[in-house]
């Protein structure tokens, strides 16, 4: 069964101190994701980037009163460094919660011929649970290595997690 690995939103604007939605638990998940990349990699499984990309003017901004973050173009909106893309990786941009909300993703995995995916990165009960929401309702089977993701309130992250394994069916893999 071809599988992929998503790295869902590490990207300067929440991972870095002091970023515009720092997640500072996204800091200690880093050392787990680079091992899961290099696990892929040498598997020959594809690692495919999901990231944030947003206009200066993005709706969001003011909906949801979330501050300026990972603008279209800017540094805050790159992946950080410890785990950059390599030069073949594909990079997904979102400007919603869900990797597959008008995005190129479901039309990548299927050229892929890809129908497993790892979930990583943040935030655990938004992007990371939106995606796998969405994996699910598509038919791909997922898993989420809990030590690979992270969430802004540890009880929220507890809480995806549950929700992803009792109600989506998702693999939940605790260390």
């Amino acid at each position: 069964m071809p599988e992929a690995l998503l790295v869902i939103d590490m990207l300067n604007d929440f991972v870095l101190p002091d970023a515009p939605l720092e997640v500072p638990n996204t800091r200690k998940i880093v050392a787990a994701i680079r091992r899961r990349i290099d696990l892929a990699r040498a598997k020959g499984c594809p690692v495919i980037y999901v990231c944030d990309a947003h206009l200066p003017d993005d709706p969001e901004f003011t909906r949801i009163n979330w501050p300026p973050h990972a603008i279209r173009g800017s540094a805050g909106a790159q992946v950080i460094t410890e785990l950059a893309p390599a030069g073949t990786d594909p990079v997904v941009e979102k400007t919603g919660y869900s990797g597959f909300h008008q995005t190129g993703m479901e039309g990548l995995l299927q050229a892929l011929r890809v129908d497993r995916l790892i979930l990583t990165g943040c935030v655990t009960n938004i992007c990371v649970l939106y995606t796998a929401y969405d994996a699910v309702s598509r038919g791909y089977e997922v898993t989420v290595p809990a030590d690979c993701v992270a969430a802004l309130a540890d009880d929220d992250g507890k809480f995806a997690l549950k929700q992803m394994e009792e109600v989506l069916g998702v693999e939940v893999l605790r260390p």
